[in-house]
């Protein structure tokens, strides 16, 4: 007995909010009524859209709700609501996000009495399944009936709220447009390092390297020994510009990732640091392609190499560590990296660690990027890039 009132009483907490929520439905679609109204005459095209994002928020307190009480998430797909007046109505309109809940709200109007009904439950549950414990032994079906119709609204909630093929279709869409547009940012900020790097560093270098075998051609006949002394000179700034043009072209794809593959190239970046790094390595070892080892694409593996190069260089400038953690996994879906720092931690990402570039990069590669780094440490960087073996 103890335990059924138990089970009808988190029921109960479930449906209380619920009913709640009803309620409120029944009074916000006399404001919808009014911003669609409002809409035809014009008036209310900047109004619609708040309405909208009101909406979301209410299909957002039920999926929370029904989410604590089965345990299963259900998914939302929205379209962002952002830009001018147009582009949000327009949005708002269009969104099948929008529809979805609208539905939801709709059925609610049929079945949202259901929360109710637990109100003359339980004193009548309390009466009817006390005589009969006491008469037969057992527990009766009324308080029950209490988690079952807890049950039935989560379970049509579920279903209403459960975002369309055609509203994930849409997301993905608005997310792959937001992800090549900060693939192109990040493709025009690299090429404009690369420029920057050769404009300042190698053609400078070339430049005075020509210089002085002009001038060593010039003194060859009259003094010999000026034009050696140049032509040494010269050689010096041959060597700087061919470390300069190493230094580009790994900045565009370093060759060791080729002669090495990743773990190797990751452990001799790891050994060339400022920070005592250990490198763990899962499923990756003796991935070569020309012996028929797997390994990930190029540009997967390029990706992976730069986020642990920016986060070991930002850890050893910024975060006061001595120590880091990089670990390398071949998963089911792809790869997976985590970069790992005891130091100060505070890493803000808009405060030019590079960590923009970092996530930019990634989602290029349809790939994703946490970073949790409270004040004091640690600082952990997660990224997962998808891939086939």
């Amino acid at each position: 007995m103890r335990k059924t009132v138990r089970d009808a009483a988190r029921a109960t907490g479930q449906l209380a909010p619920a009913a709640v929520l009803s309620f409120g439905s029944y009074l916000f679609v006399t404001v919808l009524l009014i911003a669609a109204t409002g809409t035809v005459v014009v008036v209310g095209a900047a109004l619609l859209p708040e309405a909208v994002l009101l909406i979301r928020r209410i299909a957002g307190a039920k999926r929370r709700m029904v989410t604590r009480w089965t345990g299963r998430e259900i998914p939302e797909a929205y379209l962002p609501v952002t830009g001018t007046v147009r582009e949000r109505f327009r949005t708002a309109v269009r969104d099948p996000g929008t529809f979805t809940d609208l539905r939801w709200m709709l059925a609610y109007y049929g079945y949202g009495c259901l929360p109710y009904l637990a109100v003359p439950l339980w004193p009548l549950g309390l009466l009817v399944d006390g005589v009969w414990c006491a008469l037969m032994g057992r527990e009766a079906v009324v308080l029950p009936l209490i988690g079952r119709l807890a049950d039935l609204d989560a379970k049509w909630s579920t279903a209403l709220l459960k975002p369309s093929p055609r509203a994930r279709l849409a997301e993905r869409v608005e997310e792959l447009t937001q992800t090549r547009a900060g693939a192109v940012a990040a493709h025009g900020a690299e090429l404009r390092r690369i420029e920057r790097d050769l404009h300042d560093g190698t053609q400078a270098r070339l430049v005075s390297l020509s210089m002085r075998i002009g001038l060593a051609l010039r003194a060859y006949d009259r003094d010999p020994e000026a034009a050696r002394r140049l032509l040494g000179d010269a050689q010096d700034q041959a060597q700087e510009a061919l470390a300069e043009l190493r230094h580009v072209v790994r900045g565009i794809h370093p060759p060791i990732l080729t002669d090495r593959g990743l773990a190797g190239a990751v452990r001799a970046l790891a050994a060339s640091g400022g920070l005592a790094v250990t490198v763990t390595v899962d499923g990756l070892e003796g991935g070569d392609r020309e012996r028929g080892g797997a390994r990930a694409p190029a540009a997967v593996e390029a990706a992976a190499y730069f986020v642990v190069a920016e986060s070991l260089t930002n850890a050893a400038k910024h975060s006061g560590a001595e120590r880091a953690e990089v670990h390398l996994a071949r998963v089911r879906k792809g790869l997976r990296l985590t970069v790992r720092d005891e130091g100060r931690g505070g890493a803000d990402e808009a405060g030019g660690s590079g960590l923009l570039g970092m996530r930019r990069r990634v989602a290029a590669l349809d790939g994703t990027l946490r970073m949790t780094s409270p004040a004091g440490g640690p600082t952990v960087i997660e990224v997962e890039l998808p891939c086939v073996w």
